[in-house]
């Protein structure tokens, strides 16, 4: 075969490939160098979520973030970096547009704007990204349905050169959600579940036996939910941690992540234990003498965490935890740490028992 013909009998084969790579390039478009934050070189971390619908409470809608579409959950996926990843997060959003539509039309959660367009999106705060990653209508980075996108989110360090700071870095609670279900700026989406922690730890941070999520919410709830509801079964079990049922044996190191959302403000509080009002929770060394606390309080898209030791100093038991706006807490918005003995046994639990009982739970 001489040079003409081989030329020929490769060039069908040359075309395909250059077609296939041409239909492959639209889908790495969010990996490329224009969609990375400046010092992000590429993702070093991949993950995917679902955005779903959830079977409805009280005739309303819910969403949720999963990261499969049956493991969606309120609040969503808790995302774990540090300081350096860049992570890359393909949602994919498989809700509906009818009860998209009936959320934008919703006159306490909704625009009522028929031409607003109907989709969901992913917004994180704490970390850097690009405008392609801001997950708005403003900046064209929503999700149509039975359609994905990938989000970038880079956990930028913290650097210090010649004693100066030179950027602040990212470590500390943050929160996702939603930014476009109902108004431009997600009312209806968040409202329905579609938001989740985000915890960016320095290197050298110490990590905890146990992590939960505490969102202070709308209408006095925690996670979108009331007492009985936002507590373990009358009998947990250390097989039952959630974040409904927050569990724990002595001396376990636990942490809390605590988002609040909605219009109103709330005060955490949590009985038997205290920490110190730091971006850890914890002491720096013995020279730390950062105040302590035991209630902290949480406006709209604030978001603090600490971690504790369980039962340090106060032993086991179901320890209360609840607003302490005395009118929210009275409507439900409670539920309790339950810290088992270093032998798995849960004592002093007539309290919350009772309660269920006084709050009708079977």
């Amino acid at each position: 075969m001489n040079a003409r013909d081989r030329l020929a009998w490769l060039r069908p084969l040359l075309l395909a490939g250059l077609v296939a790579a041409a239909a492959f390039i639209p889908a790495q478009r969010a990996l490329t160098r224009g969609d990375l934050p400046t010092t992000c070189v590429e993702p070093n971390r991949h993950m995917t979520m679902y955005a779903v619908e959830l079977p409805r409470e009280d005739g309303k809608p819910r969403l949720a973030y999963g990261l499969t579409p049956d493991t969606a959950s309120i609040p969503g996926p808790t995302i774990k970096m540090i300081e350096g990843d860049c992570l890359a997060i393909t949602v994919v959003n498989t809700v509906s547009r009818d009860v998209l539509r009936e959320l934008r039309d919703d006159p306490l959660l909704g625009s009522r704007d028929p031409d607003m367009p109907l989709g969901v999106s992913l917004h994180v705060h704490g970390v850097k990204y690009t405008q392609s990653s801001d997950g708005t209508f403003a900046t064209n980075s929503w999700i149509p349905p039975d359609e994905s996108r990938t989000y970038v989110w880079f956990a930028a360090p913290k650097i210090v050169a010649a004693g100066r700071v030179i950027s602040q870095g990212t470590a500390g609670y943050w929160w996702y959600h939603d930014h476009v279900v109902g108004t431009d700026h997600g009312t209806g989406g968040a409202a329905s579940g579609l938001f989740g922690a985000v915890i960016v730890r320095r290197a050298g941070d110490v990590t905890p036996d146990r992590t939960y999520v505490v969102a202070m919410g709308p209408d006095a709830t925690l996670n979108l939910k009331r007492f009985p509801e936002t507590d373990c079964p009358a009998e947990p079990s250390l097989e039952d941690a959630s974040n409904s049922c927050y569990v724990a044996v002595q001396g376990e190191r636990v942490e809390f992540a605590v988002i609040g959302f909605g219009d109103d403000f709330h005060t955490f509080h949590l009985h038997g234990h205290n920490w110190a009002d730091t971006r850890t929770g914890m002491l720096a060394s013995q020279l730390d003498d950062s105040r302590l606390v035991d209630n902290k309080t949480v406006g709209p898209a604030d978001t603090f965490g600490f971690q504790i030791v369980a039962g340090e100093e106060v032993g086991p038991g179901s320890w209360m935890l609840h607003c302490h706006v005395q009118a929210h807490s009275d409507r439900g918005m409670v539920t309790f740490f339950h810290v088992f003995t270093p032998a798995g046994i849960l004592l002093n639990s007539s309290a919350p028992v009772e309660l269920h009982e006084h709050f009708g739970r079977p």
